[in-house]
């Protein structure tokens, strides 16, 4: 075995590309030519334990659903916000209070004003509800079976 770059370890036993970080460096795979033969058996030319096996469900799916479903939620507090008490539109909108916070008090023009006030607003429930999303997806592929 000789080294071809930092990252990766090539076999010249057989001809395949394996991860560094690998734990099954040193363990048999079937060869190209049995491989061939035995159609059930797959070549395995590059694994990587660093590369992400489930990126889409894990955060991209979180991340487009977070925006959705922040962006909705920022709606409903938006209106029912004169009725409902604070504690609960900050639980399901944590962004509207956050732009009320942070909005400067400089006299700018209604529609600057207001552009910032909805950025800061969807941008903060989009990352509320990414993390609870995310986590979800987090603990949802954990209980699944390790060989998937």
């Amino acid at each position: 075995m000789n080294w071809e770059g930092p990252n990766y370890l090539h076999s010249a036993e057989w001809h395949e590309i394996v991860s560094s970080g690998a734990s099954e460096i040193g363990s048999r795979r079937p060869s190209p030519a049995s491989a061939c033969r035995d159609r059930r058996t797959p070549y395995v030319l590059i694994e990587s334990l660093r590369m992400p096996k489930h990126s889409f469900f894990r955060w991209i799916f979180p991340a487009i659903l977070g925006l959705l479903v922040g962006f909705l939620a920022l709606a409903w507090a938006i209106t029912s916000e004169s009725t409902m008490p604070v504690s609960l539109v900050s639980l399901f909108s944590p962004g509207l209070k956050v732009a009320e916070f942070v909005m400067p008090a400089a006299h700018e023009s209604l529609a600057w004003t207001f552009g910032w006030f909805l950025r800061i607003a969807i941008s903060v429930n989009a990352m509320f509800y990414f993390a609870i999303f995310a986590l979800l997806a987090y603990l949802v592929d954990g209980r699944r079976s390790p060989k998937s």
